[in-house]
């Protein structure tokens, strides 16, 4: 049997109670593990899916990072979204049974693949799951509703400021640092999703380590001050 082929037990798996539902009892979630497929790895700069490319399952991110992007009539790039492990992606397929960004690996990553057939099949079963999977949907409305207002009504450090608090506070679910943190995403790509030129961003960032707000080292980030930090924005705002 192929890596890629490789059975993923939910039940075994540390990270269910962050893209699994709580409450199953042993029974229910050997019948959860069957919503699972197989584990699928993908490599750094590959595709999980693409544009237009038919939806067949929804992806629980098991290990690495992902982004989304859909691309301009003039091929520019849009990163629309960035997601890591205990996180479920594919749900932009559901709408229309075809996927409407791209899904890009930005580290070597693993996945499990969830059939949407199966999805749907056990949540007849288990209301829990069905809730479970509106929820997930409701989350990704919220999120893309704080990004609009991100764009609309930020300056850049404002959105730069909203967006390392929620990097680090999703880290931190996950048992990380909560105040240290690898970015695997470059400049230039957060400065496309949060709609700002890369000189923009880098000056962001040189004015918080100026401040004495946090510690930049390339890709490395320490959030030194998190009040001061979270004073730069909106607490409330979601994404």
């Amino acid at each position: 049997m192929t890596p890629e082929a490789i059975k993923i037990a939910c039940s075994n798996c540390n990270l269910r109670e962050l893209c699994m539902p709580v409450g199953f009892n042993p029974g229910d979630l050997q019948r959860l593990d069957e919503v699972v497929a197989t584990r699928r790895r993908v490599k750094q700069g590959e595709h999980l899916f693409s544009n237009g490319e038919e939806f067949t399952s929804l992806y629980a991110i098991r290990t690495g990072f992902f982004k989304t992007s859909v691309s301009s009539e003039d091929g520019r790039e849009q990163v629309t979204g960035f997601q890591m492990a205990g996180e479920i992606i594919g749900l932009d397929g559901i709408v229309s049974d075809r996927h409407s960004c791209n899904a890009i690996a930005l580290e070597d990553a693993e996945v499990c693949v969830m059939p949407f057939a199966n999805v749907e099949e056990l949540s007849r079963e288990f209301p829990v799951l069905q809730r479970h999977v509106h929820k997930i949907m409701s989350r990704e409305i919220v999120r893309e509703n704080g990004v609009m207002m991100l764009l609309g009504n930020m300056r850049a450090e404002e959105r730069l400021a909203a967006f390392l608090l929620n990097l680090v506070q999703r880290l931190h679910a996950r048992g990380f640092s909560q105040s240290e943190m690898v970015l695997r995403m470059t400049r230039e790509e957060i400065g496309s999703y949060l709609g700002l030129k890369l000189e923009t961003v880098s000056r962001a960032f040189s004015r918080f380590s100026e401040d004495g707000i946090i510690e930049v080292k390339q890709r490395y980030v320490r959030i030194l001050d998190p009040d001061a930090l979270k004073k730069v924005f909106n607490p409330d705002t979601c994404f």
